[in-house]
């Protein structure tokens, strides 16, 4: 019982957290707010972020209080999770592993949002919809940087390979520096 409560819990928070993290860097790579799912996740969103906006405004386009209400979903889950599992930590690692872990997310999120744009691109290439827009907008800034570098061989654009080869691998480098496996 212990393990399906702590899988339900961190799944249903991570769930949650991409969300948050989607509007969290929809403004940054300037995304259309116009898209019927952009809309969505502001508005699942908004019940916690809203009110916190009062007293936190934003710096440009970086939403402090989205990242702040993350921050402390992800600080809330762990505390949870370690509960569950029981184990007790000092303040200073979980604080630590919070940061961390919304970095792996917001990389896992770009990893996930690559490898669909991949699959799209061979089952329903050119096709246009809200939620391949949405995909582009958060592949293309991953993306750039590798097709200057790595040219199409053959008509093939194999630089989503090299970006995702590079987002796992700073997952993986990003798990040494947790101080607490959750």
């Amino acid at each position: 019982m212990q393990q399906a409560l702590y899988f339900i819990v961190k799944t249903l928070a991570q769930l949650y957290l991409l969300v948050l993290l989607l509007r969290f860097w929809l403004p940054l790579l300037r995304a259309d707010f116009r898209n019927p799912l952009a809309q969505g996740i502001l508005r699942f969103t908004s019940p916690l972020v809203v009110p916190l906006r009062r007293l936190l405004p934003s710096i440009g386009r970086v939403d402090t209080s989205t990242i702040l209400v993350a921050y402390v979903i992800q600080y809330l889950t762990i505390l949870v999770l370690l509960a569950i599992a029981g184990n007790m930590v000092a303040t200073v690692p979980i604080l630590i592993t919070t940061l961390i872990e919304l970095a792996i997310l917001s990389l896992n999120l770009f990893f996930f949002v690559i490898l669909i744009k991949i699959i799209l691109s061979w089952v329903a290439p050119n096709t246009y919809n809200y939620a391949t827009a949405l995909l582009t907008t958060m592949a293309e800034p991953v993306l750039r940087p590798f097709r200057r570098v790595i040219p199409p061989i053959g008509g093939l654009d194999i630089s989503p390979i090299f970006a995702i080869i590079l987002l796992q691998a700073a997952v993986i480098f990003m798990q040494t520096l947790k101080p607490i496996h959750v």
